[in-house]
């Protein structure tokens, strides 16, 4: 992207355009004239900032977040398919079956990532019918359950979500809202439903619970949840964040504008001029604004799409989901086709993390300097964190020691497993 800011020897003029592939060049957006009587000719000095250029400056602390969360994805994921079944069990024969849903490539062993955590899952054997050929012989098959202390913590988290169903709802209402047709299909939102808070079985309980704010219809595309009823209370965006204290003695206005920045970033003078001059264009309604009201690829375009990503990751549990899971609603929220390479642009308010097989955004002002959410109180992450405990339990057990390789992240980064 080339950003361009003309200014002329007697008086800089508040008057800036952005040209590139990304941003075409218009003359007439983000113009705010001034009146002054002797007003030499301008002359525009380009500053090239491009896409590529832009590089994100890697934060260790939220990148241990995000290796801390990758450590029990594959616990998470086999205890959401025992939790699926009636018995709350699968046969290891049919759990083979699975390894593209668990994310385990066939060379390793779904056994020994069994073993892996022994105060979290058991196996155990169960008889089988005998077959007219060995109708002498008593076989059996190896199965894999949850241990009573995991299954306590899934029933309390199950009762956790049953008792929040409304605020959850909320949620999906929320989504509904901003998405520009007021629909979304079901097989697409299940991506989010984990970050979201939601069961696996909202498609059949949440979705049909709540009548008087949403439902399901038939579509070209499959099932889709779609708006019954606006709630203009709810179509009120996130607060701006607070800009943090520079610690000054003296208490008076800046002379310079600042960018509230996190520790450690430091840009190129030419960014930070573009995402100060970004931060004072007008903010709008993601809500009660379309994107089909906004010129396509202009600079409100963007801002508004900012808005919505920020909106959405607000609603996440852990205020932070898969850049692929944003990418698939692409067209359902009015985001741009270079949707990731937005996100980068913007670190004042998102981060992307290379740590993990796919990429992740977090959303940063809800992060504290040591990569901890703020807000720690919220009784899902008190159940999330009781998992953790049994992981690192199953660890003491297995006299576990983390290797180089486990502490390595995608671009080869040493990292403390927790």
């Amino acid at each position: 992207m080339a950003l361009s800011l003309p200014f002329s020897s007697q008086n800089f003029l508040s008057i800036a355009s952005f040209s590139s592939d990304l941003l075409p060049w218009n003359p007439h957006l983000f113009e705010v004239s001034r009146n002054h009587k002797n007003i030499s000719k301008t002359k525009n000095i380009s500053f090239p900032i491009s896409c590529s250029s832009v590089k994100t400056v890697r934060s260790p602390s939220l990148d241990r977040h995000i290796v801390k969360q990758n450590k029990i994805r594959f616990v998470l994921k086999l205890q959401t398919l025992l939790l699926s079944k009636p018995k709350c069990y699968i046969p290891l024969q049919i759990l083979n079956k699975c390894r593209s849903y668990l994310s385990l490539p066939k060379p390793r062993s779904i056994l020994s990532m069994i073993h892996r955590y022994p105060t979290i899952f058991e196996v155990f054997s169960i008889p089988t019918a005998p077959m007219p050929f060995n109708a002498s012989k008593s076989l059996s098959q190896l199965c894999v359950r949850l241990t009573p202390a995991a299954a306590a913590l899934a029933a309390e988290e199950s009762s956790l979500r049953s008792a929040i169903s409304d605020s959850l709802a909320t949620k999906l209402q929320k989504l509904l809202m901003l998405s520009s047709h007021h629909r979304l299909v079901l097989s697409k939102l299940v991506h989010l439903g984990p970050d979201l808070g939601l069961h696996p079985n909202f498609r059949s309980r949440l979705c049909n619970d709540h009548p008087e704010k949403f439902k399901t219809i038939d579509t070209s595309y499959g099932r889709a949840l779609e708006l019954v009823s606006w709630d203009q209370d709810l179509a009120k965006p996130l607060p701006s964040p607070e800009i943090q204290s520079l610690g000054l003695i003296v208490d008076r206005p800046l002379k310079f504008k600042h960018l509230n920045l996190r520790k450690g970033l430091n840009l190129k003078r030419r960014h930070q001029d573009f995402l100060i001059r970004f931060r004072e264009i007008p903010d709008v309604c993601p809500y009660s604004t379309a994107a089909s009201e906004m010129p396509k690829e202009s600079i409100e375009a963007e801002k508004r799409a900012c808005l919505v990503v920020r909106e959405i990751l607000g609603m996440m549990v852990e205020k932070r989901t898969l850049v692929d899971h944003l990418t698939h609603f692409r067209k359902e929220f009015g985001l741009p086709n270079k949707l990731r390479g937005m996100i980068v642009r913007h670190p004042e308010l998102f981060y992307v993390s290379l740590k993990g097989q796919r990429d992740s955004v977090l959303l940063v002002e809800c992060y504290d300097e040591n990569g901890s959410l703020l807000d720690k109180k919220k009784e899902t992450l008190v159940i999330k964190e009781k998992l953790m405990e049994l992981v690192r339990e199953s660890k003491r057990e297995n006299g576990h020691f983390w290797t180089a390789d486990d502490l390595k992240g995608r671009d080869g980064q040493h990292l403390d497993p927790w």
